[in-house]
């Protein structure tokens, strides 16, 4: 096969969901991780509708997502004396099926582990295409050339930066900013059965507060100019916060004399990628990297489905990957456009009292339904081809042996 070796930067979810798919089509695959180990726990994911569970049943997970998964949140929003204004239900935040990321992650990596090299505590410097592939630098390791190079690093891409250019040209920042701390699946035992339970939430103009649920112990968003602050200075991030929601009441000073004690913290921005084709040469970008929206709701099934089509592409095309990244553009690019059209702080933290009052009554009206018809109908918004079995009819079965 034409271009065999790959290298994958990202070991989170569209990572060894690709991995699973180039080692199945015959691929040497290596993966580098920046972070040390595997990353445990982690907020919920999701998938939606049946081109997703196509997806994960053809690679032979759904079952254990579904033995894994989360008994689902309600998020119940209430007024500053804890009574309820309207509801979300937990079906509609956690799609079909909802998963701990961490466990998502772990379920991808076994499937990957043992016919895959896994290189962790490292990453991407350097980028040299040449005409017979691309030479890698490492912040750590001896420089290596690969056939293939994918970029699976998330919203922040390095390899995004490396070969298309400056993060600012790409990732749109769209007024609001959110924070994670406790992430719920922290010592949780695998094999324990999880009921549904209810998150409670609550907003004051351009803030929500969200304590409980599936998704973290704690979570908040807030809308703001862009900010200034080092992303590894946890201890300044966490000031952010605690200074933006000082004046919210309900349960908020409570949550955030708690939130120096809380663990597995993030702060990030509300971006959206906007890029008008994910391929450049011999690099490709797979998952947030090409086409994030944070907390739009499709992330993780539109990065299993790319690794899919990716990978599907280049096995059809012969390994041709100028034939391969030219469908795979044109296939994501269409289908991709179910996370353009979304800005999740509006929505969960309206800027105006009328507007929190508007989306209230949004909530508890018929039109809320007519959405989630509409949105379903997005996520199934593909002509998903059968690439195993067209693989294998044109004569390289011998590469579709399960991992």
């Amino acid at each position: 096969m034409r271009n065999a070796t790959a290298l994958i930067s990202g070991a989170s979810i569209a990572g060894p969901a690709l991995a699973y798919w180039l080692d199945r089509y015959g691929y040497d695959v290596t993966v580098v991780e920046r972070a040390p180990a595997l990353r445990p726990g982690g907020q919920a994911v999701d998938f939606k509708g049946r081109t997703h569970l196509t997806v994960l049943e053809r690679m032979g997970i759904r079952e254990e997502i579904e033995r894994r998964q989360t008994g689902k949140t309600d998020m119940a929003l209430v007024d500053a004396t804890g009574r309820q204004l309207a509801r979300m239900s937990g079906d509609f935040l956690g799609g079909d099926v909802e998963i701990l990321r961490g466990d998502l992650a772990e379920i991808l990596y076994r499937r990957t582990a043992d016919r895959c090299e896994y290189v962790f505590g490292d990453s991407v410097s350097a980028l040299t295409e040449t005409a017979n592939g691309v030479r890698v630098e490492f912040e750590k390791a001896p420089a290596r050339t690969f056939d293939l190079v994918f970029g699976a690093d998330g919203i922040h891409s390095r390899v995004r930066r490396l070969a298309f250019g400056p993060e600012q040209d790409f990732v749109h920042f769209m007024g609001y900013y959110y924070c994670v701390a406790g992430a719920a699946g922290w010592g949780h035992d695998p094999a324990a059965p999880r009921a549904r339970g209810i998150a409670h939430a609550h907003n004051a103009p351009g803030k929500l507060a969200v304590k409980g649920g599936a998704k973290a112990h704690q979570m908040y968003m807030f809308a703001s100019s862009e900010l200034d602050y080092a992303r590894d200075d946890v201890a300044a991030q966490r000031r952010i916060v605690q200074e933006t929601f000082a004046d919210v009441g309900w349960q908020v000073p409570e949550m955030l004399a708690e939130l120096g004690t809380l663990g597995d913290f993030y702060l990030d921005s509300l971006g959206q990628v906007r890029m008008n084709g994910y391929t450049k040469g011999r690099i490709a970008l797979v998952g947030d990297s090409a086409y994030g929206n944070t907390l739009g709701g499709f992330g993780t099934g539109l990065a299993i489905v790319g690794a899919y089509v990716l990978a599907g592409e280049l096995a059809t095309a012969g390994g041709d990957h100028t034939v391969a990244f030219a469908r795979y553009d044109a296939i994501m690019r269409r289908y991709a456009k179910i996370a353009r059209n979304s800005n999740a702080g509006r929505f969960l933290a309206p800027k105006t009292a009328r507007g929190i009052r508007l989306r209230n009554w949004f909530l508890n009206s018929r039109l809320f339904a007519l959405m989630l018809k509409t949105t379903d109908n997005a996520a199934n918004d593909i002509d998903l081809k059968d690439y195993p079995a067209m693989v294998a009819a044109q004569g390289v079965s011998a590469s579709l042996q399960p991992a």
